[in-house]
């Protein structure tokens, strides 16, 4: 069956749920994940075919796509930061909004008159609610004098976030560990950071189905009575546990910007800064810790 054929397929059967653009994207991850095959090859030979054993794969891909299952789950993989990230059912899929909490971070290292990106003198760094261990294994790869630590409470989500950390050539310090019980670390860290659950349940009408039907709710959501339940819990281990002048980031709930400066500033934090992301809406905290 030529690729062509299925590509029309795939456009005849997703267009209406997705768009001709993202269905196009859709059908050629599929070919480069399944068959190592390129845009350019098809361009260049329009007649490409594959055997009929090579078929099912990419027809299943489509059929689970018509039910919305997410590419990313499909392929069990994903990118993030422009590094390879291995992906399940039992981990959040990486967004952009997060990889612009990443780079925040990188950018104030590397701004920083006393935590420097490059320097020989090492940084902590722990990050909270690690899923696919994202943002733990960007910074490390992005900062070379980091020593980071990841911290889940999900078994099967620590799984694959240290096949990750593998894929990406980093060395993660993992803790399996709920936030919402009490411990303690010897190690102090620089800075903690975390994107916990945020979104409340009276938000689900807003979720797209594709994610609501697919995506781990443990990681998601938080009741509407309090949805800053993970934010106090972090936010007092990190008065125990950051140096001084420490940092603190998180990613918020967009709608919750104003609760969440006001909740950090109960505690030992100043220069507590809301920041919005690219599509203007609240989306991240920064503080320093003056303990």
């Amino acid at each position: 069956m030529k690729l062509k054929d299925i590509e029309q397929l795939f456009h005849k059967d997703l267009d209406a749920l997705f768009g001709k653009d993202e269905v196009s994207q859709f059908f050629y991850w599929c070919i480069e994940s399944f068959y190592n095959l390129s845009r350019l090859d098809i361009a260049l030979d329009t007649n490409l075919s594959i055997t009929v054993e090579e078929q099912p794969i990419i027809i299943n891909a489509l059929e689970q796509l018509k039910q919305e299952k997410p590419i990313q789950y499909i392929l069990g993989k994903t990118e993030f930061y422009g590094l390879p990230f291995n992906v399940t059912e039992n981990t959040l899929i990486p967004r952009p909004e997060t990889e612009e909490l990443v780079a925040l971070i990188i950018e104030n290292l590397q701004k920083s008159k006393t935590l420097k990106a490059n320097s020989k003198v090492p940084i902590n760094i722990l990050d909270i609610g690690t899923g696919s261990g994202c943002i733990a294994i960007t910074l490390a790869k992005n900062l070379p004098n980091a020593k980071v630590f990841a911290l889940d409470v999900s078994s099967e989500a620590l799984k694959i976030a240290k096949s990750n950390a593998k894929l990406n050539h980093v060395d993660i310090t993992f803790i399996a560990q709920s936030i919402l019980e009490d411990f303690n670390l010897e190690t102090k860290f620089d800075i903690i950071v975390s994107n916990p659950p945020y979104v409340r349940e009276l938000e689900k009408v807003e979720i797209k189905p594709n994610v609501l039907n697919n995506e781990p709710h443990l990681a998601l959501f938080v009741e509407d009575n309090n949805p800053l339940i993970f934010y106090k819990a972090i936010t007092e281990f990190a008065e125990k546990q950051l140096t001084k002048n420490g940092q603190l980031y998180f990613e918020i709930n967009e709608y919750l910007g104003v609760e969440m400066k006001r909740l950090v500033a109960n505690y030992a934090f100043e220069n507590i800064e809301i920041i919005k992301d690219m599509f203007e809406k609240d989306r991240m905290l920064k503080a320093e810790f003056i303990g």
